[in-house]
């Protein structure tokens, strides 16, 4: 029995989508969920960034970490936190 007050996220569930994106002047290939390209598209709007910046901003402090996850990690760990930090301040 499914509990009603869980719902599917919008759109549904749907699989990884690969998107190939340049930081630091080299092209690099991302896999993640339409939920996440969509969140951090978001997030690059709000803050007036093309979406390549913001992924190259959030990869600069990944690579600072004592051990730094991959970067489709780290992009799906800094939504999270991004999302939970503006439900906090509001």
């Amino acid at each position: 029995m499914v509990d009603p007050a869980v719902i599917a996220p919008p759109g549904g569930f749907t699989g990884p989508v690969k998107r190939s994106i340049t930081i630091a002047g080299h092209q690099t290939s991302i896999t993640l969920e339409p939920v996440f390209w969509q969140a951090l598209d978001e997030a690059a709007r709000a803050r007036g960034l093309p979406l390549s910046a913001l992924v190259a901003a959030i990869d600069a402090l990944r690579i600072e970490a004592r051990n730094p996850p991959n970067l489709a990690s780290a992009l799906r760990s800094w939504v999270l936190g991004d999302a939970r930090n503006e439900n906090y301040s509001q």
